[in-house]
């Protein structure tokens, strides 16, 4: 687990059993302030039920959870308190304008009016509050969804998909709502997404959960570069491979292609290598993964939902 001076979140050893089965296994990881927090798997994985138990909608069978130092099982209100969330799709009224549905939240939570305008300037909805939400685009209806959860100043944000069946317009104005919440709100965001490519784009830190266990947390970039090669083009790749071998280096080779997990740093001496035995390099060059690669290889192949 993970943890920092301003962690907002922490989940203990969480484990939920319905029946015979272990739907979360053990997972436990920490939320920081400032951050936007990736919480990634395939269908089935466990990233709803794990969610479901932040948020206080069922029960962990064992473990804890920790918001704003308050634990949710003894300080449920005030735990929660800390928190905005949306747990699947936001549950909005489409007969009613945007300003009517933050009000009618407002008044369930116990928020002052005030909340409403200062919310919808963060979300960028403020000219369109007095609309009724059935006009709305998808991408509206998930920033307004968005403004409900940050009603009452939360210090935890958390997601579940909230970029789910938007065009790339609408995923990038999410991806810089987020990224403005954690940087300049200092808020601590969770998001739950199938879409890798925006998660590399939007998340600090990440977590790979599969079959209910967490296979893999870290920064997105230490993740990234912990998977970085070295390709080289060459054009004798059974006497360059024995070369490598004969080096300590391993490697594997497609056509005319060895590809070793070195860095950069390593790939000198052995193309000089390579040349002093005349063997041709015709390129040798770093290959950065992609988050999506590694979490195929994390998880099998499976893919996210």
């Amino acid at each position: 687990m993970e943890s920092g001076g301003d962690t907002a979140l922490v989940a203990e050893h969480l484990t939920k059993v319905i029946g015979d089965r272990t739907i979360v296994d053990d997972v436990s990881f920490a939320l920081r302030g400032g951050e936007v927090f990736g919480f990634l798997g395939p269908n089935g994985a466990g990233k709803t039920t794990t969610i479901r138990m932040l948020v206080g909608l069922i029960a962990p069978t064992r473990g804890s959870i920790t918001i704003c130092g308050h634990d949710v099982r003894r300080d449920f209100e005030r735990a929660l308190r800390c928190v905005g969330c949306i747990v699947e799709n936001p549950d909005l009224y489409r007969f009613m304008t945007g300003r009517e549905n933050l009000e009618h939240f407002a008044r369930m939570l116990g928020v002052a009016s005030g909340e409403i305008e200062r919310v919808a300037a963060l979300v960028n909805l403020a000219h369109r509050l007095d609309q009724r939400v059935g006009t709305y685009s998808l991408g509206m209806r998930q920033r307004l969804g968005i403004a409900q959860a940050l009603l009452g100043d939360p210090r935890v944000l958390i997601l579940d998909e909230p970029a789910n069946g938007l065009d790339p317009a609408g995923i990038r104005e999410i991806r810089e709502l987020l990224r403005g919440l954690a940087a300049e709100r200092g808020m601590a965001v969770f998001v739950s997404s199938h879409l890798l490519a925006e998660v590399e784009l939007t998340c600090d830190r990440v977590a790979i959960i599969h079959k209910g266990r967490i296979l893999k947390t870290g920064s997105v970039r230490e993740l990234i570069s912990s998977q970085r090669t070295m390709e080289f083009r060459v054009d004798d790749v059974a006497r360059a491979h024995e070369l490598f071998r004969a080096r300590g280096v391993e490697a594997e080779s497609y056509d005319d292609t060895l590809v070793a997990a070195i860095d950069e740093t390593q790939a000198p001496p052995l193309i000089a290598a390579l040349a002093e035995q005349g063997v041709g390099v015709f390129h040798a060059r770093e290959k950065v993964h992609t988050l999506e690669e590694l979490f195929l290889e994390a998880t099998g192949g499976e893919t996210v939902g």
